[in-house]
Parts: structure tokens; sequence; C-alpha cells
């Protein structure tokens, strides 16, 4: 039997210094490198997930952390099929900074899966979970820790995003 084949855009949203690049590069690449880069732009990365029936290609959306650039940021969010909203789980103002950038992306891509990244958990956490969860309710999303120094739950992450674009 022939898989069907899907190509999906994930967005990947958040403040500067989250670890947006290094959830990514983990995912991808499954290396981590603590160095900061500032991202500037959109970098695109791809990723083929083979699933049961379904070989499933991301294009995955790394996009600059700067809300500033909210009129570039509507450029990159077009066309998206779900987004990884990520905060550091060791600075409280990227959490509540995430209803921004929820908004922003749902005025130009409508309703579409959300999934919301408390990153850095392998740290001395300074946001409470529930926290974390509280706010994904508000945004109808799902909530996971995530780091991208050990891997926690980032396979888990983009794996159950890709599979909510494809209406599962």
């Amino acid at each position: 039997m022939v898989k069907r084949q899907f190509v999906k855009k994930i967005c990947l949203l958040g403040d500067g210094e989250v670890g947006k690049t290094s959830l990514i590069r983990r995912y991808v690449l499954d290396i981590f490198d603590d160095q900061y880069i500032q991202t500037f732009g959109a970098k695109v990365s791809k990723k083929v997930l083979e699933l049961e029936d379904v070989s499933l290609t991301l294009m995955i959306w790394d996009v600059l952390g700067q809300k500033t650039q909210k009129a570039l940021h509507s450029t990159y969010y077009s066309g998206a099929n779900g987004a990884l909203l990520v905060c550091d789980m060791t600075r409280p103002e990227t959490l509540s900074n995430l209803r921004h950038w929820a908004a922003d992306l749902r005025e130009v891509s409508g309703d579409l899966p959300i999934i919301v990244a408390g990153n850095k958990s392998d740290l001395e956490m300074r946001v409470d979970r529930l926290d974390l969860e509280r706010l994904a309710g508000e945004l109808e999303a799902t909530a996971v820790l995530t780091s991208a120094l050990t891997g926690e739950n980032v396979q888990e992450a983009f794996e159950e995003l890709g599979r909510r674009t494809m209406g599962d």
C-alpha cells in the first residue's frame, strides 16, 4: 500500500532565548548546543515522519523572537498548519507573553493546533506547571514540559503537533 504524503508548516513562536532553535536542533538533528545564536527572520528546517499509513513532512519555521517585528511575523505565519508556542520555565514573563504570540498567529492563520512548550524544564523552574497548563487551557492548547538539553518530551511534542495538523 502506498503511503499518503502530507506536508505541514509548523511555526515555533515565543520570546528570544526561550530555546526555539535548540528545540528544533534537538528534534531534527538530535544535538544540543548551549551557545545562543539569535535568529534573524525565519529559518526553516525539515523533518519527515513515517507514520503507519502516512508520510508526514514537517516544515518547521523558527521565527525570530522579537515582538517588535509584528508585520514581519505575519508573513511567516501565513499558511501555518500548527504552532509550538515556547516559553522559558525560568522566566515567568515569557509565559504571559505567549498570549500575544498566539493572538498574532491566529489573526493571520485562524484556529489551528497549538502546543504550549515549557522549555528548560531541566533547570530550576520559576514558572508553576499549573500556570503553564492554565495558559494552555485558555488557548485551547496542550501543555508539555520540554528540555532541549536532555531531549525530554521534544520528539513527543513535535509528533503530537504533526498528528494534530492532519486532524487526528
